[in-house]
């Protein structure tokens, strides 16, 4: 997810106790709804039942993918 995505998380209470980024004006209402927001271009939190991959904008695609690809590459069995 990118920009404001993980923004989409908040009402379902996906993100609380989650490290995940956003657009910079997602920041506050992720850590009201307990997310621990970090600034980086792409984020991996494997805590809780499933993966979450975030990026803050466009611009982090690459890394975002990076972050993707080797999060989903992992044999986890």
């Amino acid at each position: 997810m990118s920009c404001h995505g993980p923004c989409t998380l908040i009402e379902p209470d996906v993100v609380r106790g989650r490290t995940i980024t956003s657009w910079p004006s997602g920041r506050t209402d992720l850590r009201n709804a307990g997310a621990n927001w970090v600034d980086n271009e792409g984020v991996e939190c494997a805590r809780g039942p499933n993966t979450l991959v975030s990026s803050r904008k466009p611009d982090d695609l690459p890394a975002c993918c990076d972050t993707l690809v080797a999060a989903f590459a992992t044999d986890k069995s």
